[in-house]
């Protein structure tokens, strides 16, 4: 389906009349249902503030941003509240985990808050504990278990609701390089086999690899892109490598 969701013609400014900041510069792509897409740059490149907006976290100041026929740029803030809890899932750096919860309490609660029905929630939660391979530890809290295990119950959380796109920003920066591949391997998964929608920001190469698409980003505008289509991911991060290389952009060898 293509079109799933268009970014057009966005533009976000900071500061006042004064001091004005151009952060994202007439920005125009699409994401296909399905796809598992990157987001890189340099540092003030603007992919933080695009992922941003894409999770109505912040406001365009100018263009449009379309999931299937709904306009975000148009919703009231109420209304993008409740967008963002049926239609978002989100996966950060630092987890963001419930401490006083279980692993198994931190995955269903958005499922509780929806008042699903016991067996709903009980199917759901088998379904990404087996996926995810994190069932043996269901009934740990986030403090018993590694950063790995803790990311991967974060990508549970995320995704037990199958919302329409999953957001990652920088998911590996605090794992060491064996949980970040871990990790990745778990967001290629969730990609096939529940045919999750990703957008991940980082700036680490090897990560980006396993995406299908990467987008780069300078001075807030898309410079250049990259389809992986049948290339091995070796190959793929060779491009990305050679790509960053131009730009001043991190540069991450493979792990």
């Amino acid at each position: 389906m293509s079109g799933y969701i268009r970014i057009c013609e966005v533009e976000k400014y900071y500061g006042n009349a004064n001091n004005v900041t151009k952060a994202i510069d007439r920005v125009s792509f699409e994401v296909d249902r399905g796809e598992f897409v990157g987001v890189m740059g340099p540092s003030g490149s603007g992919k933080t503030t695009l992922l941003n907006l894409l999770a109505t976290i912040d406001r365009v100041t100018a263009g449009h941003i379309y999931y299937g026929d709904t306009d975000i740029t148009e919703l009231s803030e109420d209304a993008l509240s409740e967008f963002r809890k049926d239609n978002l899932g989100f996966v950060f750096q630092d987890y963001n985990l419930l401490d006083t919860l279980t692993i198994e309490e931190n995955i269903v609660l958005a499922l509780t808050l929806q008042a699903k029905s016991r067996e709903e929630i009980v199917e759901a939660c088998e379904q990404i504990l087996s996926l995810l391979q994190i069932g043996d530890i269901r009934d740990k809290f986030p403090y018993q278990v590694s950063g790995g295990q803790k990311q991967r119950c974060a990508c549970g959380r995320a995704m037990v609701n199958h919302p329409r796109l999953l957001l990652a920003d920088e998911p590996t920066g605090a794992l060491d390089s064996r949980s970040a591949q871990t990790l990745l391997e778990t967001f290629t998964d969730l990609n096939r086999q529940m045919e999750a929608t990703i957008l991940m920001v980082t700036h680490d190469a090897f990560s980006a690899s396993y995406c299908g698409r990467i987008l780069f980003l300078q001075d807030g505008k898309i410079f250049h892109e990259l389809v992986r289509g049948t290339k091995s991911r070796r190959v793929f991060l060779q491009e990305i490598l050679d790509v960053l290389s131009l730009t001043g952009g991190a540069l991450s060898d493979e792990r």
